[in-house]
């Protein structure tokens, strides 16, 4: 019974999305950390500045996409509050350990890098933005199961 208690809230919770706070909180001090996992690194922490130099310079081309990585990319839009983040934060390791060498995984706080989330309106979190080669950028919001994140990983940036 409490087995299936479990699954049905995990379930809940994964379609749940969390509203993006507006306070002010201190900058990261820590403008590249990065989450290992048998040290391999598995998910970058981007700053504005990194997102610039590694994603896409928007302040540059404000009126066109133009990708600046050399493989497509995922960028995670969560706050440290969150608690659906807090459960996509796993799965997105998984991945990027799956996809390593394939898909570059990033994440950027949006209470320490509000200027960025706002650049991207971000509302609700998490949000994840998909960022194939030569192409537009998609997003989509809310703890999506691994399933459907690997489907659009294959799909939407590896073209399989």
């Amino acid at each position: 019974m409490n087995k299936t208690i479990s699954v049905i809230l995990i379930l809940a919770c994964s379609a749940l999305s969390c509203g993006v706070k507006q306070e002010s909180s201190q900058q990261n001090s820590q403008s590249n950390q990065h989450i290992q996992n048998n040290n391999k690194m598995v998910v970058t922490q981007l700053t504005k500045a990194d997102f610039l130099a590694k994603v896409m310079n928007y302040e540059q081309n404000k009126d066109k996409w133009v990708f600046a990585g050399n493989k497509p990319c995922i960028v995670d839009f969560y706050a440290d509050w969150c608690g659906p983040c807090k459960m996509l934060a796993p799965v997105m390791e998984e991945l990027a350990q799956e996809y390593a060498g394939q898909v570059n995984f990033y994440k950027v706080n949006t209470e320490t890098e509000q200027e960025l989330a706002a650049a991207f309106g971000i509302q609700s979190i998490p949000t994840i933005l998909f960022c194939p080669m030569g192409e537009n950028p998609q997003m989509a919001q809310g703890a999506l199961p691994k399933e459907t994140l690997k489907q659009a990983i294959n799909e939407v940036l590896l073209k399989k």
